[in-house]
């Protein structure tokens, strides 16, 4: 990979971030100074799409792993909980 190309993709995951920071701050969708323009991708690389089924799949993971986390943290807190007779 190019350094050409890393620093292409950090200026574009730059703006991707400031404009999910701006959505969240109850901002504009609009990035100051690109006067409208929709975040592109770089030449000739097509954006992937995440099929319905493949978000599920990704969402269940999530929670199973989250669940797990739960558990031991569950389990870790009661191990350090001092015993009271």
């Amino acid at each position: 990979m190019q350094v050409s190309q890393i620093l292409m993709e950090i200026d574009n995951e730059i703006a991707r971030l400031q404009q999910a920071r701006n959505l969240l701050a109850g901002g504009s969708d609009r990035l100051p100074g690109r006067a409208g323009s929709q975040i592109s991708t770089p030449a000739g690389k097509k954006r992937r799409r995440l099929s319905p089924e493949g978000r599920r799949k990704i969402a269940e993971a999530m929670k199973r792993r989250w669940s797990e986390r739960r558990k031991l943290a569950a389990k870790s807190e009661k191990a350090a909980a001092p015993k009271v007779k």
